[in-house]
């Protein structure tokens, strides 16, 4: 936990609350806080079932750093909670290094949290995580679907698999196909417990860099950012459109690793199921314009974030949409603008 830290952090561990310098943020024109609360859903019954608990805690920091950075703010400080059956020191330490590791490589101040047992509520062994960062962003340089334009392309940035989402419906199939997690997969080259416990990837810091990067920036900036969690691609990419414009995507663009088809060829589950639940090999997507591409993906690649233009971004008026295909307008309360998903992947 001591690495996870930022200058900007009064005190140590231990006290009631976490506290951190704003000195910085009262300098600044206008000062924008962005929060973010999350857990990890289901993908805690893996861990315990593999009694393995170091990257449960990285997960939840994705979940919840990625989030903010969205909007284009900086996530500064992050606290975490675990309720349990019973409190097992490794256990817990375990779950919070992960937790401080991902806080470290986020560039993010892990400044506190909390351990609850809750015996009789929670079975000895079981616990829930979450966690909650809190970040700030210029007024001026906060990104939203105001930026958004016709002509933007869309980059899918390379998820390192399931990440958080979907596990309800990851473990049904397994459990109806009579699965084991320590089943070995040719496809997956590794124990399908091994696969679905590959933890999220962090996209927070590199996405702030990309954002600042001085290349991008002169060829027009980012213009949009999603976070691709629970409800799939296309749902989520509608969140951040503006109503009027149009995003067609193609799937030939790229393949979905293997655990997507598996889990998909296993359970029967329809095409569209699998793309509403899982990421489908993107985790993050990024809008920039396309004087921007080539530095984008220059950027991104050389941080081992596969990166590749997989649509376009136009005006619903003029979009050549295929009345065959569904089309998502908006998502989770957002009046957003339209989304559809084409062709056949690679």
């Amino acid at each position: 936990v001591a690495r996870a830290t930022r200058p900007e952090v009064v005190g140590g561990l231990g006290g009631f609350a976490g506290m951190f310098d704003a000195s910085a943020i009262a300098r600044m024109t206008r000062p924008i806080l962005a929060t973010s609360t999350d857990g990890v859903g289901t993908k805690v019954a893996i861990a315990q079932a593999l009694d393995r608990h170091d990257t449960i805690g990285f997960d939840l920091v994705g979940m919840v750093v990625d989030d903010i950075v969205v909007c284009g703010a900086e996530p500064l400080f992050m606290t975490d909670y675990i309720a349990c059956g019973r409190v097992v020191p490794e256990r817990i330490a375990a779950i919070v290094g992960g937790i401080a590791r991902a806080c470290e490589q986020a560039r993010v101040a892990l400044v506190g949290g909390e351990t609850a047992e809750h015996p009789g509520l929670l079975g000895v062994d079981d616990y829930d995580v979450a966690g909650a960062a809190t970040g700030v962003v210029e007024y001026a340089d906060v990104l939203g679907p105001d930026r958004v334009a016709a002509g933007d392309v869309v980059l899918g940035l390379a998820s390192s698999g399931l990440h958080s989402n979907g596990y309800s419906l990851v473990r049904r199939v397994i459990g109806a196909a009579g699965w084991q997690l320590d089943r070995d997969v040719p496809e997956f080259g590794r124990t399908l417990g091994e696969e679905l416990l590959t933890p999220t990837r962090v996209y927070a810091a590199d996405l702030l860099d990309l954002i600042r990067d001085p290349a991008v920036v002169a060829g027009g900036g980012v213009h949009g950012l999603s976070h691709v969690t629970g409800g799939g691609l296309v749902a989520n990419l509608a969140r951040v459109l503006p109503a009027g414009l149009h995003a067609r995507l193609d799937r030939t663009t790229w393949t979905p690793p293997a655990v997507f088809t598996t889990i998909g060829a296993l359970g029967s589950v329809p095409q569209l199921d699998l793309e509403r639940t899982l990421n489908m090999g993107v985790g993050f997507v990024a809008l920039v314009p396309e004087p921007a591409v080539d530095a984008a993906v220059t950027l991104l690649e050389a941080r081992g974030i596969r990166t590749w233009a997989m649509g376009r971004v136009t005006h619903e008026a003029d979009a050549a949409v295929d009345a065959a295909v569904e089309v998502v307008r908006g998502a989770k309360g957002v009046h957003g603008g339209s989304v559809q998903l084409v062709g056949t992947y690679a």
